[in-house]
């Protein structure tokens, strides 16, 4: 073992000659929250979708971002993935049903989790969400819900809370 003194990246920007600009979306940026209440019912079935929100294509998504659901089955295992869309009409990407999250159990009484899977996507932008996707779109995509793997037969309440920022 050692001891190690580092520096952020935006500490070492800082301090270099000349001085680099950090990326405002990631270090100081206005925050802005959208908290999104939706009602899934009972009668949903597998493979239905919940557009919840659209936004501009290269606003970053923070680790902040959670989403919540009321015990939606007691019979069989749907689970729900977080996605993006196209805005309908349009083909700026290829939508990805699974792109921020998958295999949240649907089943699991007053559950709460972060709207992102894994911690090395926080803070990335809209469309690097997007599998394939190399270069941002420049446009509105959309976020969404989806219920796979099963039918909910309980139904419940959905909540999302995106938090996000711009560069």
């Amino acid at each position: 073992m050692a001891v190690v003194n580092e520096k952020s990246s935006f500490i070492t920007n800082l301090d270099a000659e000349p001085r680099v600009l950090n990326t405002a979306g990631l270090y100081g940026g206005v925050t802005r929250s959208y908290t999104i209440v939706h009602e899934i019912t009972a009668a949903d079935s597998d493979t239905s979708t919940y557009r919840l929100l659209r936004l501009p294509s290269n606003v970053r998504l923070l680790g902040s971002s959670t989403i919540s659901w009321d015990d939606m089955a007691d019979t069989g295992s749907p689970t729900i993935d977080i996605g993006v869309a196209n805005v309908s009409g349009e083909t700026r990407i290829t939508d990805d049903p699974d792109a921020i999250n998958d295999g949240l159990d649907a089943a699991a009484a007053a559950a709460k989790t972060t709207v992102i899977k894994t911690i090395d996507n926080y803070g990335k932008q809209l469309w690097e969400f997007v599998s394939g996707q190399t270069t941002d779109p420049k446009g509105d995509l959309e976020i969404y819900v989806s219920i796979v793997d099963a039918d909910v037969n309980l139904g419940g309440t959905l909540v999302a809370q995106f938090d996000i920022t711009f560069d």
